[in-house]
């Protein structure tokens, strides 16, 4: 590592927060995500009225109240994306490769082939019929939507190099905001799903693109006052991303309660194919370092970048384009539940991995 990179990496909010636990927000998502389903569905059914009225405010197909939670929601992330980090890619060019070739060629496309083996196919007599392209629609975007933030938790709990964790992510970032869109449309398309072009550009501007740059003036704001300024922001509004995911969940299961208790086997169907795509990709990712000689503290982060999603933008684009009651809303929802505990059992394998890993040849 150069001492520039090695600067950043020691400056950076992933290289200061290596061996930091995860927070108890973190720990627990999925526990909170079962509460918010309870609550969400219980106001649902005794307020039916309140939530009707929130659904309807609306500007161009945006619900303002989903609209601004998910700004709360993705903006602290972004803050934390060093873009100066694209300038050390050259440092890490294997990995980087593995990363990129796993997200971007292999992840989505093989999310939307599970989806049509299962979804369509081996799972649909027991799901809606008239939610099967919903729901595949969903997947889609979930995968489309590579990790962004819990990845440097995931990324410190295996001791993966900070450096590499924050270049890849910074380059995801940069990739996602040109080619989330057509991506998205493209798959959809092949799905035989109905693309709206107008409101799927709305939403990579509206979360994407300007949450970047607001999040990127924000950043240097903060950095201009000093290094510990900085942090003691980072600390403060760390929470702000996991809370508001939780109250538009709250909302999210307010609409979609009803339909959820009368149907929870779908819940379950839905999780297969995220399932498989995150214990495949993982590997996918890690055997491709191995096989390369790259160390095993980038093939963690690696493997886990490419298992994990940004469920926070796949939320928000699945309400943006298909609605709150939507199937592709739950679809995503789902990958939210099952993201941490099944995240945390990929970083136990790659942990417990290691010293086969390096009897591969690589370095530690």
């Amino acid at each position: 590592m150069s001492n520039t990179s090695a600067e950043r990496a020691a400056q950076s909010p992933a290289g200061q927060q290596t061996n930091a636990p995860m927070n108890a927000f973190e720990r627990y998502l999925t526990l909170w995500v079962f509460a918010c389903i309870v609550v969400g569905t219980a106001a649902g059914h005794y307020f039916p009225g309140l939530f009707q009225a929130l659904g309807r405010l609306e500007v161009a197909r945006v619900n303002l109240p989903v609209g601004l939670l998910i700004w709360v929601m993705i903006i602290p992330m972004l803050v934390k994306v060093d873009f100066g980090a694209l300038s050390e890619v050259r440092q890490h060019v294997r990995g980087i490769g593995v990363t990129l070739f796993v997200n971007w060629l292999v992840k989505p496309f093989s999310m939307a082939l599970l989806a049509w083996i299962f979804i369509r196919h081996l799972f649909a007599p027991w799901l809606p019929a008239d939610q099967i392209d919903s729901y595949i629609a969903g997947l889609i975007l979930l995968a489309a939507a590579p990790c962004t933030a819990m990845v440097f938790v995931w990324s410190r709990l295996t001791n993966g190099d900070p450096m590499f964790t924050l270049t890849q992510v910074a380059l995801n970032d940069s990739i996602m905001v040109v080619a989330f869109a057509p991506l998205v449309g493209l798959l959809l398309g092949i799905a035989a799903i109905t693309v709206p072009w107008d409101t799927l550009i709305t939403s990579v501007v509206l979360y994407i693109v300007i949450p970047v740059i607001l999040a990127q003036l924000w950043r240097r704001s903060l950095l201009r006052r000093g290094q510990t300024t900085f942090d003691a922001a980072m600390a403060k509004i760390g929470p702000w991303s996991v809370m508001a995911l939780l109250v538009t969940l709250v909302l999210l299961f307010a609409f979609q309660g009803k339909a959820i208790l009368q149907q929870p086997l779908v819940i379950a169907l839905l999780a297969v194919p995220i399932l498989i795509q995150v214990f495949f990709n993982s590997s996918l990712a890690y055997l491709l370092n191995r096989a390369l000689g790259e160390k095993h503290a980038i093939a963690c982060p690696s493997a886990l970048i490419g298992a994990s999603n940004f469920f926070e933008l796949a939320v928000a684009a699945a309400i943006s384009l298909f609605g709150f009651e939507s199937g592709a809303a739950l679809a995503t929802v789902v990958g939210v539940l099952i993201e941490v505990p099944v995240m945390l059992l990929v970083v136990k394998i790659v942990n417990s991995s290691k010293g086969w890993y390096e009897r591969g040849g690589t370095a530690g």
